[in-house]
């Protein structure tokens, strides 16, 4: 199953980084790809809860504007 995660705050590389290795780091996670100029990161896992995704991004300092199942 692939997620795209919409992002608001994402202004840099450093920013970037840090919402990839977020993302890697939930269980299940089997491949992140972070998207700076367009503000969204695609993640591939077998299962993943939305609000989970949202309770680390916004952990990380960043916002979870919108999540859709492609």
């Amino acid at each position: 199953m692939t997620k795209k995660v919409c992002i608001s705050g994402m202004t840099c590389d450093h920013c970037k980084a840090h919402t990839q290795t977020t993302l890697e780091n939930i269980k299940g996670v089997v491949d992140v790809s972070v998207n700076l100029e367009e503000g969204f990161a695609l993640v591939e896992a077998d299962y993943l809860d939305d609000d989970l995704i949202k309770e680390r991004i916004e952990e990380a300092g960043y916002e979870v504007t919108h999540i859709a199942h492609i």
